[in-house]
């Protein structure tokens, strides 16, 4: 803290209450500010708003593929081609590079369908 700073203190620990307040009025006054409402309030309210934003919940999903047993690979095939545009020779280089994602940035009821969908034909998948 400044020294000049350090004397205001000293001398506003001096003043009396009606001082006090006939200061508190000439700063409101000279500076064009409201002593009523306190500048703490206003910065925790904004970190309130900060916490919820951040807590905000996830709208996009990553279906991603984590294996597929090799007996159930010809129904994984089938059920990527239904889900993707994917040819048969896209579908198969797909499922030898696991893992990996088969949708990126969808919605969580179309996440959920294909999640479905794959486990139900043999594949482990996950939501991110």
């Amino acid at each position: 803290m400044s020294k000049n700073v350090e004397q205001i203190i000293e001398q506003l620990k001096t003043l009396t209450l009606l001082e006090s307040t006939e200061l508190v009025s000439q700063i409101e006054e000279v500076f064009g500010v409201d002593a009523s409402a306190p500048a703490g309030g206003m910065m925790v309210a904004s970190v309130e708003t900060a916490g919820e934003e951040a807590v905000e919940e996830k709208t996009t999903f990553d279906v991603l593929v984590e294996d597929v047993a090799q007996d159930k690979r010809v129904a994984v095939l089938k059920v990527i081609r239904k889900l993707t545009s994917l040819g048969l020779a896209d579908a198969k280089a797909f499922t030898t590079s696991l893992p990996k994602a088969l949708k990126e940035g969808v919605s969580k009821e179309e996440a959920d369908e294909a999640k479905e969908a794959l486990e139900a034909a043999g594949a482990k998948v996950t939501i991110n």
